[in-house]
C-alpha cells in the first residue's frame, strides 16, 4: 500500500505527541514492541503485502484510543483508525480489518482470523520473554498511578489471575512463548 508509510508517520506523530505521560506501559516502547513482534511473524509466515501492511497499521494503532482516555480505548482506537484511514483514501475492507485488529486485542482477547491473532499475541509476547519483569513492572506502575491497584499483593493476585486466564492464539507462541509464561506464573506464584 503506497499510503503506509504516510500513514504510518501520522500515526507515530499523534502517539508521541498525545499519549498521556501517565503510561508507562501503553507508551511508544510498547507500540514499537508489537510493531516489531508483528513484522517478526510477516517475515516468519511470508505474508502477502496487503495483509502486511494491514497487520502493520493494527500494531500502530492498537493503542491510539489512549491518546483520547483510558476508558473503552479499543473502541475509541477503531474510530480514529477510520478517521485517518478514510484520510489517506484507503479501501473499506481495510479499514474494516484494521478496525476488527485494534478490537481484538481488548481484554479478554477476542480474534476472529489469523491477522488478529497475530496481533494479539503480539500485543502480549512479552508475558513469554525474559523481560517479563521488566515489562510487567511498567504496567504496575501505570495501573499504580491511574489508582487501579494500591499495593503489591493486590499486583501479584492480578498477575496470577490474568497469566491463568490468558491464551496465545498462534502456534508460533503457543511453542515459544507458552513454556516461558508458565515458568514467570510459577515464578509469580511462589514469591
Amino acid at each position: 500500500m503506497k499510503e503506509f508509510l504516510n500513514i504510518k508517520k501520522e500515526v507515530l506523530s499523534k502517539l508521541e505527541s498525545d499519549l498521556p505521560s501517565s503510561l508507562k506501559y501503553h507508551d511508544m516502547s510498547h507500540i514499537m514492541d508489537v510493531y516489531d513482534v508483528c513484522n517478526q511473524y510477516i517475515d516468519r509466515l511470508k505474508l502477502p503485502e496487503q495483509e502486511a501492511c494491514e497487520l502493520r497499521i493494527g500494531a500502530l494503532m492498537h493503542d491510539i484510543g489512549f491518546t483520547q482516555g483510558n476508558s473503552n480505548h479499543e473502541e475509541v482506537g477503531a474510530k480514529m483508525a477510520e478517521e485517518i484511514l478514510r484520510k489517506h483514501n484507503v479501501g473499506q475492507h481495510c479499514i474494516e480489518s484494521v478496525q476488527g485488529l485494534i478490537l481484538a486485542t481488548k481484554i479478554p482477547q477476542s480474534p476472529t482470523n489469523e491477522l488478529q491473532k497475530i496481533l494479539c499475541d503480539a500485543d502480549l509476547d512479552y508475558l513469554g520473554r525474559d523481560d517479563y519483569p521488566e515489562i510487567s513492572s511498567k504496567l504496575f506502575e501505570e495501573l499504580k498511578i491511574s489508582n487501579v491497584i494500591q499495593t503489591e499483593e493486590e499486583w501479584k493476585n492480578i498477575q496470577v489471575r490474568f497469566l491463568k486466564a490468558h491464551q496465545f492464539h498462534t502456534d508460533f507462541a503457543k511453542k515459544n512463548r507458552e513454556p516461558k509464561k508458565q515458568y514467570w506464573l510459577r515464578m509469580i506464584e511462589n514469591s
